[in-house]
């Protein structure tokens, strides 16, 4: 199965970002066999910023990131939206990548099951 979650939001100040993740990282782990692609779009992309300090006790969604990608979960962000907020691909999270709309797209059709947050 093959499941694509487009998260929109800022990484902090709403849920969305967080709750995302925090699904992503629940099917990486208990789904294996599943294709777990996560797409930054918007205000999201800043999600993917490498160095992020937190307060204690404090989600950090760098760390989230990190794990969805350490359990073979994949890590788009889209190329306009980095360029529109001044983001390099110096700037993300290793194993994340820069990405495109034509991408998306493809990622769409092939899965089985897309959920926006």
């Amino acid at each position: 199965m093959q499941i694509l979650l487009i998260l929109n939001d800022p990484p902090y100040g709403t849920g969305r970002c967080y709750n995302g993740l925090r699904l992503a990282l629940a099917l990486t782990k208990s789904e294996p066999a599943t294709v777990v692609r996560v797409f930054f779009m918007a205000d999201a992309v800043v999600a993917a910023k490498a160095g992020q300090r937190t307060p204690d006790g404090y989600y950090n969604v760098e760390r989230m990131l990190k794990g969805v990608i350490a359990g073979k979960g994949e890590v788009l962000l889209c190329g306009t939206c980095m360029d529109a907020r001044g983001l390099t691909e110096a700037d993300i999270v290793a194993g994340a990548w820069r990405s495109t709309i034509n991408e998306l797209a493809a990622a769409t059709v092939a899965a089985d099951k897309v959920l926006v947050f």
